[in-house]
């Protein structure tokens, strides 16, 4: 809690006209965030003041903004500075609508005066993130180009203006290579492109230049500045040590040290700050990295300052920030929403739900046909296993019963244990899944049923890869409808596992876990398939898990393709025991020819739906941190849980 009437309620502002988009943030409650090693300030506001004992691990929440306002104009470039750990990762969280701020105070958002909410941030900015999270063997052009179509719609899609956008990045050179060759500045470029072709209103970066070398950082800033010049458009952006060409591109500079502003201003104006705290810019050092670096010495005077308006019973901050509030008043109040949408948290799709289905199947189709490991190769894995089993397994003869059953074994065991290549790519796309939900490009359910489609034709192929050499080369029934069923078992198993696969992907938290997690999981499958032990023998209380086996169902269906209706056993040139006696006292009839084909598309069905389930869980959880925020917005005070629950990102 804080003092009354020393501070203000957090207020977030973001002004736009004709395009022209302006930003302002206000926190009088503060931020609490739940990463350990953000930075802890008191309650009475000093930006100078020691930080009280960190806060007990089992809460593990830390105040890391407190009474922070900032403005960016439309057409101008704020950067956001300070030393690490400063707050400027979550400042930028928040303007973006990806983190919802709590306080012990009333949290307020606004645009052009008006209440929003994060969902109506997230569709108002665009987020460029640290990290470029893209398709590496997609082209830049098409990288482009589908972020265009899946967040313009077929309407305001515009092929012609995302080359235009290619060319003004500098892109054009490389504009038809894989990202994956691409340098971290065209990477990078890349990155601002997906966020800028639906031309927001607002763009928000993250350290754009981090790992950069100096001449791809100033290239990338100079991108920007020439964005927001040309385009009218509000560029915010957080650098850590920015170089003196840099510095002389900012319209204005956002100083932040443990979660408190000490300037905001253009750099001269940060010169003049430093000149009144009696520190002397060394030569060829600009304003801005000597501030950062003498952050200590600014909160001192600044504290010092604090402590001769102690009868006015306001900080220097406070004054600062009551001033450029005030001087914008008149430009606030008659501005009116005109991009922010509605805000009520509600989101409008820009295409339908086949559209999305459509562009999503065709982007993951060239991901999935240019992944080597995942259908070249794959594809000659399968092949060469085909012809090794046949040869081994040639030619068998009718009474060579027991041969058949262990091919069948072995066969499925290798199915549906060979499919975990897969994995990485599921985990790539999942990364990239939850930043493009997040700004509201496409439904999950798209995605989910974009995914399934996609690898139906892929497994076909592998299995019929398979199916042809293990098949003929070994002499199973040589009838055409056989070895069709034959072949549709092959297509259903693989593409059982492949939904396993993506149904783990989709929950486990790496690759390691992932891969330890399906390969016990169909391990147990084959030990409770019967193959090893009976039904009738297993003990009562594992009998589920014989039903629950993917081994099951396929292993009875070609037990029965291949025997029903056969001689299994012949003496003195007689037949004494037919192939469906002995299916009928393993319980196995004909019945179970198309009983068992159902069962394994359930099954199928059943990942599917549960992947599908996990990725809308994880994905929604920002969406659902900005509905309990709405709920609660009535209220004077937020509880401790749910500051917890909002810094959660999705």
């Amino acid at each position: 809690m804080h003092p009354a009437g020393e501070a203000p309620p957090l207020l977030a502002t973001i002004q736009e006209d004709d395009e022209l988009a302006s930003e302002s943030m206000k926190s009088g409650g503060g931020v609490e965030s739940c990463r350990p090693d953000d930075l802890l300030l008191d309650a009475a506001g000093d930006p100078a003041a020691p930080a009280p004992p960190p806060v007990s691990r089992s809460s593990r929440c830390r105040l890391v903004l407190r009474n922070v306002s900032c403005r960016a104009r439309p057409g101008e470039l704020l950067a956001i500075v300070g030393p690490s750990g400063a707050g400027k990762s979550t400042l930028l969280e928040i303007l973006s609508g990806r983190l919802e701020p709590s306080s012990s105070s009333p949290t307020d958002l606004r645009v052009n005066g008006s209440p929003v909410d994060a969902a109506a941030l997230r569709r108002l900015c665009g987020y460029v993130t640290q990290r470029d999270v893209l398709f590496p063997l997609l082209t830049v052009r098409e990288t482009l180009h589908f972020s265009a179509r899946l967040r313009l719609g077929p309407d305001a899609y515009d092929a012609a203006a995302v080359d235009a956008l290619v060319d003004d990045l500098a892109l054009a050179r490389v504009a038809d290579a894989r990202v994956k060759d691409l340098s971290g500045g065209e990477r990078r470029r890349v990155s601002i492109g997906v966020e800028a072709v639906r031309d927001p209103a607002v763009l928000v970066l993250d350290e754009p230049t981090s790992g950069l070398d100096s001449a791809s950082a100033l290239q990338i800033v100079g991108a920007l500045r020439a964005m927001a010049e040309s385009r009218g458009r509000t560029v915010v952006l957080s650098i850590h040590q920015p170089g003196a060409r840099i510095v002389k591109m900012f319209d204005a500079v956002l100083l932040l040290a443990a979660g408190s502003v000490l300037h905001h201003g253009s750099v001269d104006e940060l010169h003049a700050l430093l000149t009144g705290a009696g520190l002397r810019l060394p030569p060829h050092v600009d304003a801005v990295e000597f501030a950062i670096d003498s952050v200590d010495e600014l909160r001192l005077h600044l504290h010092l300052q604090q402590q001769q308006q102690r009868d006015r019973r306001c900080t220097l901050q406070q004054l600062f920030q009551q001033h450029k509030l005030q001087a914008q008043a008149e430009d606030d109040s008659s501005s009116t929403l005109a991009a922010g949408g509605n805000s009520n948290g509600q989101h409008q799709y820009a295409n339908s739900w086949p559209v999305e289905v459509a562009v999503l199947s065709q982007r993951f189709f060239k991901n999935v046909a240019r992944t080597r490991q995942l259908f070249a190769c794959r594809t000659v894995c399968m092949l060469v296993a085909g012809l090794a089993l046949g040869s081994i397994f040639y030619d068998l003869a009718e009474d060579k019963v027991a041969e058949r059953v262990g091919l069948f074994a072995f066969l499925l065991t290798f199915l549906l244990s060979s499919t975990t290549e897969a994995l990485p790519v599921f985990l790539q796309e999942r990364e990239i899944l939850a930043k493009e939900t997040s700004s509201g490009a496409y439904r999950v359910s798209a995605y989910a049923v974009a995914n399934a489609l996609v690898f139906l034709p892929f497994q076909l192929v592998l299995a019929a890869v398979f199916a042809a050499p293990a098949y003929w080369l070994t002499g199973l029934r040589r009838t055409a409808p056989a070895f069709s069923y034959f072949l549709l078992l092959i297509w259903l198993v693989l593409y059982t596992a492949n939904s396993v696969v993506a149904c783990f992907a989709a929950a486990a938290p790496d690759f390691v876990v992932g891969n330890a997690a399906v390969q016990g999981v169909m391990g147990s499958f084959f030990l409770f398939s019967g193959y090893f032990i009976r039904r009738s023998a297993m003990p009562a209380y594992w009998v589920p898990m014989h039903y629950l086996s993917l081994f099951k169902w396929p292993f009875e269906a070609l037990l029965l393709n291949e025997f029903g209706g056969k001689c299994a056993a012949r003496a003195m040139g007689v037949c004494v025991a037919t192939g469906d006696e002995v299916l009928r006292r393993e319980g196995i009839g004909e019945e179970c020819r198309w009983r068992n084909v159902a069962v394994m598309v359930g099954f199928v069905a059943f990942y599917r739906v549960l992947g599908y389930a996990v990725l809308r869980v994880r994905c929604s959880l920002t969406l659902r941190a900005a509905a309990r925020s709405a709920l609660l917005s009535s209220s004077s005070h937020y509880s401790a849980c749910f500051s917890a629950s909002t810094s959660t990102k999705a």
